[in-house]
């Protein structure tokens, strides 16, 4: 996002200037494209202009504190058309444009505005929240480092950064953002209680949540935010009378919430009423048609949770429906396409760097003793990762690391550490200088360092997990650090992987969960870049397919826990009853014993399907699996 308006300047070529120099931009500014997204780099205001501007810019300021909107739009935007980076009249002109809900204009004046006058603290805060409201998170989150840069004892800084890390999945680290809110202001707001509280929920600390929304509601007890996120809480965990109390508050707040209808239909599903869950999603009571499922009132997340329940009804057709509208909204809502050039890109850099003969090169690294070793658990999303974590984290020699980002920090910042002016992979022929030989063992004592600072590893644990989805187009890497770390890889039908994640709002993997061939064609370029590195490397890698499990869970993880060289634990095979709340789409279906409902679940919507067969062929082939 931010180097959107950044990319449409330059130049006007001559034979459009006349046509540039007429037509308002794009972006909803009010000003001329010329002067707007368009203006030529070199562009300077006279100078001579300096003081008549200053007083434009008064005058607006004056007249917007005054509420007269129409003079102040017209002083700003005069102002603008002489010295189109003149930050006083960017940011009345951003005031008014925000005020009224132009979000395209608004965005494109604060971010030009936080260009030209990096150190003002309020622009670049507020340009943090917009994009964070946007969804464009790392965009976010780098106007917010900014923002903690400039004011590093600023409380809405840090909050900032709290909330964004907490929604891009590093919560540990949005803990500490919130705390020193606390620390800062001193101030025991109920908002920032229950954003506290959310946080920590995503991190499973589901009992230091439940006290922290207790507080909140102690002293505001209506606030909707605060309800909603205490109700999705108690469902996580399973204490559904609480739930349903704490969501039904929230909906007299809000009744055509769509997130807290969303979560009720959730609720009621996993309470196994169907009937009740599919009318909670209905919009004005109609039943599932075609016209219901364009409804614009159900957002991407309800026509998917909607899709879900009608698959448990076994209407399959009507649910497929649901799954395409909510991934055509999705798209339009979101902007957002499968980077399939990226994907490849570093999947054919991966497979070209990390051969046989290069490997033999790499300086060894051992382990590090007297901690606990991870244990990688890699697989496409909705392969049951989690449900191996689970049954592994029940041992009590194994702990749950969740989906720990390091292996993917790793590679951002190779090239960094090393000193070198390649990137990952190519960075890591550093190895074969003199300075850099340790190399190896410096990226396995960051990682550590890493996961001992979240705190996941419970008091005698030899192991802890790491499920980070994808982690597998990154084992030339774990295996050059981590070369006794077990690699358990589990495997499912690809038609019922695709469908799963078809059917879930998903970001990872270059964004290819938004349309049903691209998230074949990734899943095909992830599976051919592992047998690529089964073919090159000596691996600690064990597969494990899925099927298998449902079939004989103990005895595939006598199996796995052999492998790791830990004895059983009948408490793995009982996996249901760990208390602990997996932060994935799949943290329902682990509280329940496995089942085999979710088993060649493809059947059924084969029609549907076709598109992507001959695209999976290749690998269904290699794997073993049929249709």
């Amino acid at each position: 996002m931010m180097g959107t308006h950044a990319a449409a300047c330059g130049t006007i070529p001559t034979a459009a200037a006349s046509l540039h120099a007429t037509t308002p931009c794009v972006c909803g500014s009010g000003l001329r494209a010329e002067r707007c997204c368009a203006i030529a780099p070199d562009y300077m205001a006279p100078l001579a202009a300096k003081e008549a501007l200053e007083r434009l810019v008064k005058k607006a300021s004056k007249a917007l504190a005054n509420g007269d909107v129409a003079t102040a739009e017209a002083r700003a935007l005069e102002a603008l058309e002489t010295a189109p980076r003149l930050p006083g009249a960017l940011a009345v002109l951003y005031q008014i444009r925000h005020q009224a809900g132009q979000e395209q204009a608004a965005l494109a004046l604060l971010q030009r505005l936080v260009g030209v006058d990096p150190n003002n603290i309020d622009a670049t805060q507020e340009l943090a929240m917009l994009l964070f409201q946007k969804g464009d998170l790392p965009a976010a989150e780098h106007q917010a480092r900014n923002a903690i840069r400039l004011a590093p004892t600023h409380a809405r800084s840090h909050n900032l950064m709290g909330m964004i890390l907490t929604e891009a999945q590093r919560p540990h680290i949005g803990e500490f953002h919130y705390r020193r809110v606390l620390e800062i202001s001193g101030d025991r707001d109920p908002i920032l209680l229950a954003n506290l509280a959310w946080n920590l929920k995503c991190q499973g600390k589901i009992a230091e949540a439940r006290e922290l929304y207790t507080k909140s509601t102690q002293v505001a007890p209506e606030i909707f935010q605060t309800l909603f996120g205490w109700g999705q809480l108690e469902e996580a965990d399973g204490n559904f009378v609480a739930a349903r109390d704490k969501l039904d508050r929230a909906a007299k707040i809000r009744p055509d919430d769509p997130g807290v209808r969303v979560a009720r239909a959730t609720l009621l599903a996993r309470q196994g009423k169907l009937a009740d869950a599919l009318s909670e999603l209905e919009t004005d009571g109609a039943a599932t048609s075609s016209a219901a499922v364009a409804d614009d009132r159900l957002d991407s997340n309800m026509l998917l949770e909607k899709g879900r329940i009608l698959d448990k009804l076994a209407r399959y057709d009507e649910a497929f429906a649901c799954f395409d509208a909510a991934k055509q909204r999705a798209r339009e809502i979101a902007g957002k396409r499968y980077l399939e050039r990226e994907a490849r890109d570093m999947a054919d850099r991966l497979r070209q760097f990390f051969v046989a003969e290069r490997l033999r090169l790499m300086p060894p690294c051992s382990a590090r003793e007297n901690c606990a070793q991870p244990i990688f658990i890699l697989g496409f999303p909705r392969s049951g990762t989690t449900l191996m974590e689970q049954a592994l984290s029940s041992h009590p020699r194994i702990s749950a690391g969740d989906e720990l980002p390091f292996i993917n920090e790793c590679g951002d910042l190779l090239g960094r550490w090393f000193g070198s002016p390649l990137s990952y992979p190519e960075a890591l022929a550093e190895l074969w200088m003199g300075d850099n030989r340790r190399g190896l063992e410096e990226l396995r004592d960051i990682y550590l360092r890493k996961a001992e600072l979240r705190g996941i590893i419970k008091p005698g644990s030899a192991h802890f997990t790491d499920k980070m989805p994808l982690n597998e187009m990154h084992l030339g890497l774990i295996s050059c650090v981590f070369p006794r770390s077990p690699l358990i890889h589990l495997l499912r039908h690809p038609l019922d992987v695709v469908l799963s994640v078809y059917s879930h709002h998903l970001t990872h993997g270059y964004f290819c969960a938004y349309e049903l061939e691209t998230i074949a064609r990734h899943y095909v370029l992830v599976m051919d870049l592992v047998h690529h590195y089964r073919a090159q490397m000596a691996l600690r890698y064990l597969p494990v397919r899925y099927e298998d499990m449902v079939d004989d869970v103990a005895g595939n993880l006598r199996r796995i826990l052999d492998f790791i060289g830990e004895p059983f634990d009948e408490r793995c095979v009982n996996f249901q009853e760990n208390r602990r709340v997996p932060h994935t789409p799949s943290y329902a279906q682990v509280t329940e014993k496995v089942y085999d409902r979710s088993r060649f679940r493809y059947r059924h919507y084969l029609k549907h399907l076709e598109p992507v067969i001959p695209i999976l062929k290749p690998v269904m082939d290699r794997l073993g699996y049929r249709v």
